[in-house]
């Protein structure tokens, strides 16, 4: 049988002594192996196993459900939250209204070129927001994560160093192995036809696209929240408010 992963977490109500080891023997004893694990959050344990026989995870969870000093909250196969959080120590922050949009402060940069690298690490069409203000991080955070994933990143248009709007792109840069890095901002107010055209045709293709300042993007374009696969939102400090108001279209975003 194909060997599988599980992601487990559960809540302690009572750390006495031994009680970790009492949870691995009896995993030892069901063939169940510990790959990662870790605390998640404050008195709740994360972990990460691996075994080949799904029953032997049932038979877990109903024997874990019967330790009165412990409730298990998750066991399911692992989400890509779920392995930063054992990997990080703490889940990354979600919009409770929009499960799309993952929240992140600068302090975690860490944190966030883990998840933009395992995105990045995914195949085919992805179409990425990324929400901040200026200076926060929000490029570097996308090329390292590119660097994390073995991706190449290309910039389409972007003011990291100087305004770049790219009109043409050589045959190595249009690889699907390239992230493509698009500032919102430039490709829609500061371009031409040009860079138009190839914008489009960029979109078009089955790779992955980062888009920073997307909510600027698609109020000038034809595309909408649909075609975003995933919101990142950016931060100096947790109750930092996003907005455009004050931004000048001379300045670097």
């Amino acid at each position: 049988m194909e060997t599988r992963q599980w992601y487990m977490e559960y809540k302690i109500y009572k750390n006495r002594p031994g009680l970790l080891g009492d949870i691995a023997s009896l995993m030892g004893m069901l063939d169940i192996n510990i790959v990662t694990i870790n605390g998640v959050e404050d008195k709740t344990r994360g972990l990460l196993l691996q075994t080949n026989d799904e029953e032997k995870i049932e038979l877990l969870g109903k024997m874990l459900r019967k330790v009165d000093n412990i409730t298990v909250n998750k066991l399911r196969e692992p989400t890509l939250v779920d392995i930063l959080a054992v990997r990080h120590g703490r889940y990354i922050e979600r919009d409770s209204d929009d499960r799309k949009t993952f929240r992140f402060v600068r302090n975690e940069l860490g944190l966030l070129v883990d998840f933009l690298g395992e995105i990045f690490k995914k195949e085919g069409n992805q179409v990425i927001g990324l929400r901040g203000m200026p200076r926060v991080g929000k490029t570097e955070s996308i090329i390292a994560g590119s660097v994390c994933s073995n991706k190449r990143w290309t910039f389409v248009s972007s003011t990291l160093l100087r305004q770049t709007v790219r009109s043409q792109l050589s045959e190595d840069e249009m690889g699907p192995n390239n992230i493509f890095i698009i500032d919102g901002i430039i490709s829609t107010v500061r371009s031409n036809e040009k860079h138009h055209s190839l914008l489009q045709e960029i979109m078009k293709m089955p790779v992955t696209k980062v888009i920073e300042h997307p909510d600027i993007f698609m109020r000038e374009t034809e595309y909408t929240y649909d075609d975003f696969n995933v919101f990142v939102e950016l931060r100096n400090t947790p109750d930092e408010e996003i907005t455009y108001d004050n931004f000048t279209y001379d300045e670097p975003f």
